[in-house]
């Protein structure tokens, strides 16, 4: 008798353990999924997350319960996370719409949430740079002055985005020269010869800028707003599967909820601190100042402005297929489109319509 309620007893214990909030049940059996997250502003929210207790807690976070899946959180560098979402090893990605062409012809995928845009994380910086910053003396520098930067990449493309607007063709003798962002912010840091002009993102730039006093930015993505969007890439058969577009719904519902945390005025200090302790450990004063060249879509509304702009849609991703192409990003263009489930990159702005609701 006492061996009976001794194990009956183990069992209540247990089955409460795994009881989440409202009642559903967090068991082995739960449906499970994982998204690869890399040291960036607007998807270092999902690390703040993890430490809020709302995702990435064994099915235990206040989200996991309210939706019933567990939602497993891998950081690795941003290549690594392409790598890791091409082969199909993790089910989601925070991934830029440019990066997303590549990946998508070989795994359909569909872009469930914007997170942020640059306007100005993306910079060309240079030194010895002397006089007035206008076209013509920028033209005149970059001619003698090679630029290093990681190619094929969204350094590149705001390179040359910017070159066009400068009405010059970036295919000319303007040079770009293949080199690791964070060896060519510290190269210009250190004063290494021959290293003039760096393109390169944050918190390059804002520690290029800071430990080199005559460093100036020589155009920057803030001249293409809308252009470079930092997003959240699901594949397409994992929204098919069991509580699939659960998992979509929770990510969003997670991004938001620590946006939130970032406005209001009572949280919104110790939240700018336990983002910046994810992202090249900033104290909340600097990754304010990112967070305003990396600007969020911090609310469902600002999502769907981006996904229903015509201008994005018709003008934007065409031309950066054709960047890619012309790069050599990629060999052929995927299909992409907005709304529609027989393309390879689907814009799919039915997820942030229910976050709305």
């Amino acid at each position: 008798m006492k061996t009976w309620l001794y194990l009956f007893g183990v069992a209540a214990i247990a089955s409460a353990l795994v009881v989440g909030c409202g009642g559903k049940q967090v068991s082995s059996d739960t449906p499970t999924f994982t998204l690869s997250w890399s040291e960036y502003p607007s998807w270092s929210v999902f690390g703040v997350a993890q430490e809020k207790g709302l995702i990435g807690k064994n099915g235990e976070g206040t989200i996991e319960k309210k939706y019933g899946i567990k939602i497993n959180l891998k950081q690795a560098d941003y290549d690594a996370c392409l790598t890791l979402y091409a082969s199909g090893a993790v089910d989601a990605n925070c991934q830029t719409n440019i990066d997303s062409l590549s990946p998508a012809l070989g795994r359909n995928s569909v872009m469930i949430l914007p997170t942020s845009t640059s306007v100005g994380a993306d910079a060309l910086i240079a030194v010895n740079f002397n006089g007035k910053v206008d076209k013509e003396a920028i033209l005149d520098f970059l001619k003698t002055k090679p630029t290093f930067g990681l190619e094929k990449s969204v350094s590149q493309y705001v390179f040359d985005r910017n070159l066009a607007l400068l009405n010059k063709d970036a295919k000319n003798e303007l040079s770009f020269r293949n080199m690791d962002p964070a060896a060519a912010a510290q190269a210009m840091q250190t004063g290494q010869p021959n290293i003039n002009s760096i393109m390169v993102w944050n918190p390059f730039v804002l520690q290029t800028l800071r430990t080199r006093k005559d460093s100036k930015v020589l155009f920057d993505s803030s001249s293409i707003p809308e252009e470079v969007i930092d997003a959240i890439v699901v594949a397409k058969d994992v929204l098919a599967k069991d509580k699939g577009k659960d998992f979509a719904n929770a990510l969003i519902e997670t991004y938001f909820e620590v946006c939130k945390l970032m406005e209001d005025p009572k949280t919104a200090d110790a939240t700018y601190v336990a983002l910046g302790a994810k992202f090249s450990n900033l104290n909340a004063a600097d990754m304010k100042i990112v967070c305003q060249q990396t600007r969020f879509y911090n609310t469902p509304e600002k999502g769907l402005a981006l996904m229903r702009s015509q201008k994005f849609r018709n003008e934007t991703m065409p031309a950066v297929l054709d960047w890619a192409v012309f790069r050599k990003m990629i060999d052929n263009k995927p299909k992409v489109g907005f709304n529609d489930p027989s393309t390879q990159l689907n814009f799919d702005d039915s997820y942030l319509k229910d976050a709305k609701k």
